[in-house]
Formats: structure tokens, C-alpha cells, sequence
């Protein structure tokens, strides 16, 4: 299951579903989730910061941590190995897809994403809890072991060892000004444009106009026009943030997920090593 619909949430209320608001702001974005959340949120649910389940030690934003620290922050909000979660925004599902990609990335099993965030929750007439939070963290105690799947991670050797390939496609989910650098990239020292080859598909494409994401059968046939059918697909944007949702959008069209770019063009494009194009591949 990748994605859970708010319609679904009264046959399973009684199976214990954990909701985890995973928000985030993206470059250029204004907004403060957590102090959100503290005001309006899903009854019980409980903040997934993705700053803090990220690589401290890392120089490239929000890089995947480690097996072991996402353990202790799993454990932190009270959620154990097995428990059924389910990842939302306040807006969009980027922090959710992200997020889920994470815990499907050290093998939590039962983890979905709202589909269509809070938007998609309060249209279905479900109730939302206001106010100040009575308790900052659940007081259970929980045992969390992670079991990881790094072949869901790609890095830039990865990258760079499928470009020219015909098994491998790279889908791009930044805005198509970004990808041919007619639009400056958000963060300094970062060059403009691509990875040779790769493919653009911003990531507001596998999505409606109320944000959900787009019919399983749709993405088939939009992937399929892409020619990636059949092909190891990494997913890459600006910092390995909406490439999640491409990730999540080949879950939901019945497609492997194939691996995510941590580094994405936070890394590639600082890296004058690195190939790059402007044109279309």
C-alpha cells in the first residue's frame, strides 16, 4: 500500500493507524509546519520533522541518515518496527513522499501517504484536532529495527555509470526552467541544466489539480510514453525531495520504484566533474 485515501480511514480506525505529519517547505517557499501543526493537525497524530531524520553530518540537504539514527527517531515518536503509519502534509503530499521513501528505504513495510494531504482529509468532511499540543511526544515505549534496502538509494557513481545506457532512465522532477536553466537554480554555486540523457517530468504532472495523485492507470500510460517501460529508473530533482514523488507516482502506476538520487542537483550541479546539458535529451 502507497497510498491511503481519507474515505479509508473509518474501515481501519480500529487497526491503530499511526498519522505522521511530515510538512516541509521547499526553496522559495514560505511557511513554518511545525508551529502549523501545533495549531491544526489529524487527531493524535505526531510530527515527522525530515530535517532532523536527516544526516547531520552531511554537507548536501536532507541526505538520507543512518540505519541506526533513524531508528532512534522512529523509537523517539513512539513507533515500533511494525506499526501501520501513514505520512501527510498540510499541503501536497512532497514531505509525505519523501518521508515514506525514507521508511521504505530501511524497510518499514506498513507505511502509506495520505493521498492529497490535509486538503484531501477535511474535503471528506473527517475531523481535525486544534489548538495547542497537550503532550510534545507519545510517552509508549517502542522497539525499532530497521531493515535497509539501499538498493533504493542511487549516488552519483550510480548516476553516472547508467548515462548512455539503454536499461537506465533518469527522470527529472524539477520545473522545466530549472532543467534547461532558463530559471537560476535556488541554491548558490549550483550550476544550471541537467544530467545528459535524463528525461524532465516535474513533479506537479503525476498530480491533479487538488493534488492527489493522478489514477494508477494514467501514470501507466504517461510513463510508458516516456519509453522508460522496462528500464531501471532513478529519480532525481533538486535535493532528492520531489523526486519522491516520482517515486511514489511509479508505486501507484503498478511500476518498480526503481532507486532515488540522495544527492539530486544539490550535488551534480556543484560538481564541475560532472557532465551537464541545457538542451533537450
Amino acid at each position: 500500500m502507497s497510498l491511503f485515501r481519507a474515505d479509508e480511514f473509518a474501515k481501519i480506525e480500529r487497526d491503530g493507524v499511526i498519522f505522521l505529519d511530515a510538512s516541509v517547505v521547499l526553496p522559495g517557499q514560505k511557511g513554518d509546519p511545525a508551529a502549523d501543526f501545533s495549531q491544526r493537525r489529524i487527531p493524535a497524530a505526531r510530527r515527522f520533522d525530515v530535517e532532523r531524520f536527516s544526516d547531520p553530518q552531511a554537507d548536501l540537504p536532507h541526505m538520507l541518515p543512518t540505519s541506526a539514527s533513524f531508528a532512534r527517531g522512529m523509537e523517539t515518536l513512539g513507533i515500533g518496527t511494525h506499526d501501520r503509519i501513514v505520512f501527510y502534509d498540510q499541503k501536497g503530499s512532497v514531505g509525505a513522499c519523501r518521508a515514506w521513501w525514507m521508511a521504505k528505504t530501511f524497510g518499514h513495510e506498513h507505511a502509506a501517504i495520505l493521498d492529497g494531504g490535509l486538503r484531501a482529509w477535511t474535503a471528506r468532511g473527517c475531523v481535525l484536532e486544534e489548538g495547542p499540543l497537550r503532550v510534545s511526544h507519545p510517552g509508549a515505549q517502542a522497539s525499532y529495527r530497521p531493515y535497509p534496502r539501499y538498493d533504493r538509494v542511487a549516488g552519483s557513481g550510480d548516476v553516472l555509470a547508467s548515462l548512455g545506457t539503454k536499461n537506465s532512465a533518469i527522470l527529472d522532477a524539477r520545473s522545466s526552467g530549472r532543467f534547461h536553466a532558463t530559471l537560476a537554480e535556488p541554491r548558490p554555486g549550483v550550476r544550471g541544466g541537467h544530467i545528459p540523457g535524463s528525461i524532465s517530468l516535474p513533479y506537479a504532472r503525476v498530480l491533479d489539480e487538488t493534488g492527489s495523485f493522478l489514477a494508477p492507470e494514467t501514470l501507466r500510460t504517461a510513463f510508458e510514453t516516456l519509453g522508460i517501460a522496462g528500464r531501471d529508473v532513478i529519480t532525481t530533482c533538486g535535493s532528492g525531495m520531489t523526486a519522491a514523488t516520482l517515486t511514489v507516482a511509479l508505486a501507484v502506476a503498478g511500476l518498480p520504484m526503481g532507486r532515488l538520487y540522495d544527492g539530486s542537483w544539490a550535488e551534480w550541479g556543484r560538481d564541475d566533474s560532472l557532465p551537464i546539458a541545457t538542451h533537450e535529451a
